[in-house]
């Protein structure tokens, strides 16, 4: 909850004199049953954005603020004075303020949640209250000569109609066999004076030998490497290299082959497989074809969603929350922007304008904003949600992506939930995919290797 303006004083340190009050906690827990007789008028309604004008009757704050100095009677203590003899004149004095500041606040949260709930709206973003800026003012609100007076602002999301899944058509691409060819499936660590750079480490990178798709003359010092084998390869960074803090430099890798398919030179026999730890040659076809199936599962189950994905783009058209685009188009443009800026590259190198890419990636945040409020809203229709189990298995996961630092990942993670949220969501969205599948018609289409791992052109989701 947004206040602009001048603010009341807030309220005085629960650390203080001030007790703890049970009053307020049962009022947040109830919110619109205590809502104090007021006037609410809607002022604005533009789109996705309302506005009310909230006026408070000066006799009925102060009538609040008594109620609650009234109950802190018998608890609070103060010298002088015999437990629950304090007069209530004297407690308004000593706590009058912090409890007029609070017992606004209190009234500015039951109000918005009222406001809300008897227009049945869904809520963007956090409601922006504004008051006045006159101070005189304030304090005659304060004390208890003016009435309260406010505007709430708020930014709806839009009513959504979701289509009939049953109607989607979905082809699922399956992948065929394993190209041939001399591969290098390998780890590295680069360096460049005896430091590491950035981008110069992989795990279980393929790399086949004569493609070129390496540095220049990195591919053919492979050549008659093993399985297991780890070599030393010195390269050099040619002059036009994209980051400028690599080019023209001479670095060195260290690497080591975890396979080697290079038909014609290695025999696949038993031996062979005993060299890679598996016990015998049947037990690394089995793996090989594990690994690969799990790879062209992983591949089909993306251009699946993807193409989902456009399919609920395309039977979904509305305005989208302004400021949940505009906050989700900073976010992919810093990338955008700190990625070029790492490989010392422009838009004009990208083939296109600032502005224009501007506008491509204003148009994906969009679209990333109205598929998130669709899919939350098949979430909620259709009581989908993310089991504790599942999310303790996510947890784990990303944990184990820093080896040495589990536990504290494990407790920056639990312990914040705007971080715990980036976990949930993934998964949520992941079973929300899987619910849309089961009612599509979906057909399956054998595709080529090539294909089945071509990169889509459509906007990214």
């Amino acid at each position: 909850m947004k206040v602009v303006g001048v603010q009341i004083p807030p309220p005085a340190p629960r650390s203080a004199a001030l007790p703890p009050d049970p009053l307020l906690s049962r009022n947040r827990n109830a919110q619109a049953n205590t809502v104090t007789p007021m006037q609410v008028t809607e002022t604005t309604t533009e789109g996705l954005k309302r506005e009310f004008r909230v006026v408070v009757a000066a006799s009925d704050l102060s009538t609040r603020v008594n109620d609650r100095l009234i109950e802190m009677k018998d608890r609070v203590k103060i010298n002088g004075f015999r437990p629950g003899k304090v007069p209530v004149a004297h407690l308004k004095k000593v706590y009058g303020r912090a409890v007029t500041a609070e017992t606004i606040e209190q009234m500015m949260r039951e109000t918005n949640a009222k406001i809300v709930t008897d227009h049945g709206l869904k809520l963007a973003t956090d409601p922006k209250i504004t008051m006045t800026e006159d101070k005189a003012e304030i304090e005659s609100v304060i004390e208890g000569k003016t009435d309260l007076a406010y505007t709430v602002a708020l930014e709806v999301v839009p009513k959504i109609t979701l289509a009939d899944f049953k109607s989607i058509k979905l082809e699922k691409a399956e992948g065929g066999t394993a190209a041939s060819g001399d591969r290098v499936t390998m780890s590295f660590t680069g360096t460049i004076d005896g430091v590491p750079f950035e981008g110069g480490t992989g795990e279980d990178v393929p790399v086949t030998i004569g493609s070129n798709t390496f540095l220049p003359g990195f591919e053919d010092q492979l050549i008659g490497i093993a399985p297991g084998e780890s070599r030393t390869v010195n390269v050099t960074f040619p002059a036009n290299y994209g980051s400028q803090q690599l080019a023209g430099k001479a670095a060195v890798f260290a690497v080591t082959a975890k396979s080697v398919e290079s038909p014609g030179t290695v025999t696949i026999d038993d031996a062979f497989a005993t060299s890679l730890g598996l016990e015998s040659l049947e037990k690394l076809r089995e793996a090989v074809k594990a690994r690969i199936a799990q790879e062209y599962a992983g591949a089909s189950r993306q251009k699946l969603k993807r193409a989902l994905l456009d399919q609920l783009d395309a039977l979904h058209k509305f305005e989208a929350p302004p400021t949940l685009v505009e906050e989700e188009f900073k976010n992919v443009w810093n990338t955008v922007v700190s990625d070029l800026k790492s490989q010392n590259r422009t838009f004009e190198d990208e083939g296109t304008t600032e502005e224009k890419a501007s506008a491509e990636y204003r148009g994906i945040a969009d679209r990333r904003v109205r598929l998130g409020l669709v899919l939350a809203e098949i979430g909620e229709k259709n009581n989908i949600k993310v089991a504790d189990e599942e999310m303790a298995r996510g947890l784990a996961e990303r944990a184990r992506q820093f080896p040495g630092q589990e536990k504290e990942v494990w407790d920056f993670y639990t312990k914040n939930p705007n971080a715990l949220a980036t976990v949930r969501a993934p998964i949520f969205e992941e079973k929300v995919v899987d619910f849309l599948v089961e009612l599509a018609e979906v057909t399956e289409k054998p595709v080529t290797k090539e294909e089945l791992y071509k990169e889509d052109e459509a906007p990214a989701a």
